[in-house]
């Protein structure tokens, strides 16, 4: 009988696997943080071009009809401020005495939903990322696109999701 000796395969040493390991963790963190930002980006833009779309009732001559119950009094949106209508996800604001606009509460950054305001500014509780109610401006990063207008109508005191 012969014996022959039994000789381990060579495999990856364990620098190898470890360096691989990390490059995939590195990988996977960084495709999830870009991703996001980059996607949300053209839906963001569209947003942010129809910033003139937030209408202020001047204009609207049908909206009581087209957009369904009333959100709010004009009497209940502070003027300089604004009020979260959580289940719609949107802030209505009054810039100026009889201005309105609204705007979407889903943060730009990474979708995160906010609904804590206070005077003029809104803040996403995820990032931090803070928005002005008045003109859906970044105030503070890390997002980087304004909030995106919404449409309302203001027909005498009611004021109405287009």
């Amino acid at each position: 009988m012969t014996s022959e000796s039994v000789q381990p395969l060579s495999g990856p040493s364990r620098r190898t696997v470890v360096a691989a390991v990390g490059a995939a963790g590195l990988t996977v963190a960084l495709t999830a943080c870009g991703s996001e930002d980059k996607a949300s980006d053209p839906s963001t833009e569209q947003g942010a071009a129809g910033g003139g779309a937030t209408n202020d009732g001047a204009g609207s001559s049908g909206g009581a009809g087209a957009g369904g119950a009333a959100l709010a009094k004009t009497a209940d949106i502070p003027e300089g401020s604004g009020k979260i209508f959580k289940d719609e996800k949107v802030v209505v604001s009054q810039p100026a005495a009889g201005d309105y606009k609204a705007f979407s509460t889903i943060c730009t950054h990474q979708k995160c939903p906010m609904v804590d305001l206070k005077d003029d500014v809104i803040s996403c509780a995820c990032h931090g990322s803070q928005f002005s109610v008045l003109d859906g401006s970044v105030k503070k990063g890390p997002a980087v696109q304004p909030l995106e207008a919404k449409k309302i109508s203001v027909n005498g005191d009611s004021i109405t999701l287009a």
